[in-house]
């Protein structure tokens, strides 16, 4: 599946980190628990998504041909002291100003380690656009906000989730994306809010040791129906399947099998 331009998501983490800045800023009790993260705090998970971004920022900088230790991350674990809202968000904005610049500067061709066979940082780009955008879906639930994203990068949110449970049911022998196999079965995802040529419609077979899966409209053995936010926020796991704007037809427990062991790592 194609995905997005470079520079498309290099705009959106830049975009993203100002709306979990926002979030950071707005008031919201940083000690919260996350509900779709319920081990971390709200300000634990600022933490993690821009430590991430910031060991991301370092692998393509230096064009790490292995995996970067955490621990020669500069900032990685963010500032010291808890609870201080302008010294999160400070550090969130330090943090997208680097890794934004370096994504950029690298280009997409430029080779560099990744854990998904896919040797560049375009890998990157694209991975950390998807990271931020649900994680930022995590603070705005802990924030009690509103959240939205754009439909192109719902979409290709999506594609990427598919690409990664392969990936996973390929490589990783121990991964309970590996169960995900049931003849004759088939999952389809709707958009209802979809355009032609968005095509934000997905029909996933399960026939096989590995999924295989396609843009567009196929009767299925069950399907999740509802606007592309609350499909794609469910699809991952950060919205209940009884949620009033989501429909589900059919077989309902196919799919709660499916969203059980789609998962890696």
């Amino acid at each position: 599946m194609t995905s997005l331009p470079h520079n498309r998501y290099c705009d959106e983490i830049a975009h993203q980190i100002g709306l979990l800045r926002a979030v950071v800023t707005s008031g919201a009790d940083l000690s919260a628990t996350v509900p779709t993260c319920p081990d971390w705090s709200l300000e634990q998970l600022v933490r993690h998504t821009g430590g991430a971004l910031r060991w991301v920022e370092l692998t393509v900088r230096t064009r790490a041909e292995e995996e970067v230790p955490e621990e020669q991350v500069p900032g990685f674990t963010g500032p010291e002291g808890e609870g201080d809202a302008a010294a999160l968000d400070a550090w969130l904005a330090e943090t997208g100003g680097m890794i934004v610049g370096t994504l950029r500067e690298a280009g997409p061709d430029a080779k560099v380690w990744g854990w998904a066979g896919v040797l560049n940082a375009g890998f990157w780009a694209r991975r950390m656009t998807h990271e931020i955008t649900i994680h930022r879906a995590d603070a705005t639930l802990a924030a009690g906000l509103p959240y939205e994203v754009s439909p192109d990068i719902a979409a290709d949110a999506i594609d990427e989730w598919l690409e990664i449970v392969e990936w996973a049911q390929r490589t990783l022998p121990d991964d309970p994306a590996r169960e995900l196999c049931r003849p004759g079965s088939s999952i389809h995802l709707h958009a209802t809010d979809s355009t032609p040529e968005l095509n934000a419609e997905w029909s996933i077979d399960l026939d096989q040791d590995v999924v295989a899966w396609r843009r567009g409209h196929e009767k299925a053995t069950v399907a999740l129906r509802g606007p592309l936010t609350a499909v794609l926020l469910a699809f991952y796991r950060r919205l209940p399947l009884d949620s009033p704007e989501l429909e589900v037809l059919g077989e309902r427990e196919l799919l709660e099998f499916w969203l059980e062991r789609a998962r890696f790592g």
